[in-house]
């Protein structure tokens, strides 16, 4: 089995990077199906 370090070991830097950047993606996915629908709508 790969060694996979667990959340404790990640620095709190990366941890936070991380959160962002998944945060980022999720925002402009949100906003790539809102753009369509609205203009799958007009």
């Amino acid at each position: 089995m790969p060694d996979i370090p667990s959340p404790e070991e990640a620095p709190l830097w990366k941890r936070l990077l991380w959160m962002a950047g998944i945060w980022a993606a999720s925002v402009a996915a949100l906003g790539l199906v809102g753009y369509g629908i609205r203009i799958w709508i007009k």
